[in-house]
């Protein structure tokens, strides 16, 4: 039994085929059968059901592949020790980050992350919650930024800071007139939202609970969406409101602050937090993304005080 072979029985039971496991291994397809295959010989056992399409792993197989994971990970502990006796941050560090966060947070931290840790690459790829918290299960990706709490007991939530909603109100609205908003100032049948999928379109509902039923006429367009900018736009050019995350107004010009209302203390907030797999590894290379992240969030967003977490899911 190789390290190797325990490897290719991982990427088969993450993609579900052994022309893609081969794949994402860069070795042929027949290296990867044939390796498994002496494998199952050596066990004794078949590991997969080869009849099913896409192929799943037997009973017995589930049980060692779940054990080969936790071989591969404290393997991968060994390179990590060292790295951190030589107080090296280095490696590949693969990062999922929800469509509502990358363009606001990652500006601010990535040039001077990879300054600081030239050894490191980072790989960072866009993605709705669901598909984040489903690779992290998998492990195809070390770590993510997300609105949480998700309520996931596979998962190890590291919260980071509490992100403010804003009211982003056009000037012949009625909310434009108030100095500060509450919730039950909110009708949902006014305001500019997000597609389904996007975390932050259920929070915006919670927010807007109180007032949010299905009866009563809507605003005859619909428009989906998954972009918070062009929220902003569709306020600026028609009627209406929308809600933002806080992040989102470093470059709204004067005449778009304006139109900027906070809400009344308690906010409502997203948590922000790094979410890992509950056994991950790349301690280090992760803990140094996290303290890069803080070193450039406002200080007043790391505190929950007077904040008010709003749920992903609605009630």
């Amino acid at each position: 039994m190789t390290t190797v072979q325990l490897e290719y029985i991982v990427a088969v039971d993450t993609y579900r085929s052994f022309v893609v496991a081969a794949e994402k291994c860069f070795v042929t397809q027949p290296t990867l059968s044939m390796q498994i295959q002496k494998l199952e010989d050596e066990l004794g056992i078949k590991l997969f059901d080869r009849s099913k399409l896409p192929v799943v792993p037997t009973e017995i197989g589930t049980a060692v592949i779940s054990q080969a994971r936790i071989i591969l990970k404290e393997n991968a502990r060994i390179r990590e020790i060292i790295a951190d006796q030589k107080k090296e941050v280095q490696g590949n560090l693969k990062v999922g980050i929800i469509p509502t966060l990358a363009p606001y947070l990652l500006p601010r931290i990535l040039t001077g992350f990879m300054k600081k840790y030239p050894k490191v690459k980072l790989e960072i790829w866009e993605y709705p919650t669901e598909q984040i918290v489903q690779q992290l299960k998998q492990e195809l990706l070390d770590c993510g930024l997300l609105a949480t709490p998700l309520h996931n007991p596979h998962l190890e939530e590291h919260p980071l800071f509490y992100e403010s909603f804003v009211v982003y109100a056009s000037r012949n609205h009625s909310l434009y007139e108030k100095k500060v908003i509450k919730a039950e100032d909110l009708d949902v049948k006014e305001v500019w939202l997000l597609n389904e999928g996007h975390c932050m379109r259920n929070q915006v509902l919670n927010i807007c609970k109180d007032k949010f039923t299905m009866g009563g006429e809507y605003k005859n367009l619909e428009y989906n969406t998954g972009s918070v900018e062009t929220l902003k736009r569709m306020v600026d050019l028609n009627e209406g409101y929308t809600i933002l995350p806080e992040l989102s107004l470093q470059d709204l010009s004067s005449k778009q602050l304006s139109m900027v209302r906070y809400f009344k203390t308690p906010e409502p907030v997203r948590e922000i937090s790094l979410v890992t797999h509950r056994h991950f590894i790349k301690q280090a290379l992760i803990e140094a993304f996290k303290a890069e992240i803080l070193a450039h969030v406002p200080e007043k967003m790391r505190a929950q005080k007077n904040k008010k977490v709003m749920e992903i899911v609605n009630d």
